[in-house]
């Protein structure tokens, strides 16, 4: 998938919204899809996108949905897609693929490489990315989870409250509202998150973090902290990890979880 997203990109006159459908020759709609941010239309050759979203969201998604064509023309990819997954997880990884594409598009090696030789896999470089490639950070998220070494979980996080569009990500409403009646104070929680190939698990949307955390001690103090401490799974599991937790100025917290899984879980 990066393969195929990468070498569609180096032949786009530019990574500009307008640019970016170029070389599907399709045409780009933009209109009012409810919940979705966009979709394709292989049949009509059209790429249809939220006009509601914001201006990097909408940059995200067009990549995105030129990756779902992408995947759609390579016969290959498509079996063996087919041939390892069937049901909800095979569209759980034709959407994990497409989010990799995009992030090949919008990203090129050569900056990817830059900022990880100088901040390394971490929060802050997550934030650099976003900023340097005029991506969200989600899709700064993805592609530094595509090509980061080592067993890395990355994720960004979030009190819950926080108004979606800060964010640039949705929240559970069931959640939210059962924070708002009990008069608790708010948790962090995971708002999106992305592994490395070499983890087999993934951080789920909505896990809270604790409030003794590295995460939620950076986002309350507003200063980058880390050390050694944990991924706090949904499950209770806690897996040892060196944490790097970058504050920014959205109210949210972009953190790497980079495991020490020969210590095993506390």
């Amino acid at each position: 998938m990066q393969q195929l997203a990468r070498e569609y990109a180096q032949a786009l006159p530019g990574r500009d919204t307008d640019s970016l459908a170029a070389g599907l020759k399709a045409k780009l709609v933009y209109t009012d899809l409810g919940e979705r941010d966009g979709a394709y239309d292989p049949e009509h050759s059209v790429i249809l996108i939220s006009r509601r979203a914001s201006p990097q969201r909408q940059r995200f998604t067009l990549a995105h949905e030129v990756s779902h064509a992408l995947l759609l023309g390579d016969d290959d990819l498509l079996s063996e897609l087919h041939d390892r997954f069937e049901g909800q997880f095979l569209e759980d990884a034709i959407e994990t693929l497409c989010n990799v594409g995009a992030a090949a598009i919008l990203l090129p090696d050569e900056l990817l490489n830059e900022v990880l030789r100088r901040y390394g896999p971490s929060g802050r470089a997550m934030h650099a990315l976003s900023r340097r490639a005029d991506v969200s950070v989600s899709s700064a998220m993805y592609a530094l989870a595509s090509a980061a070494a080592g067993p890395i979980l990355f994720a960004i996080c979030s009190r819950l409250g926080v108004k979606s569009s800060a964010l640039g990500l949705s929240e559970s409403p069931s959640l939210r509202q059962k924070e708002v009646r009990s008069g608790a104070k708010r948790p962090v929680v995971v708002r999106s998150s992305a592994e490395t190939r070499d983890v087999k698990y993934s951080l789920s949307k909505d896990t809270r973090i604790p409030e003794d955390h590295p995460v939620v001690v950076a986002l309350d103090t507003g200063f980058e902290h880390g050390g050694r401490s944990y991924v706090p799974f949904r499950s209770g599991r806690k897996v040892p990890a060196f944490v790097d937790a970058y504050p920014d100025d959205q109210r949210r917290v972009l953190v790497s979880f980079r495991l020490d899984e020969k210590k095993g879980e506390e």
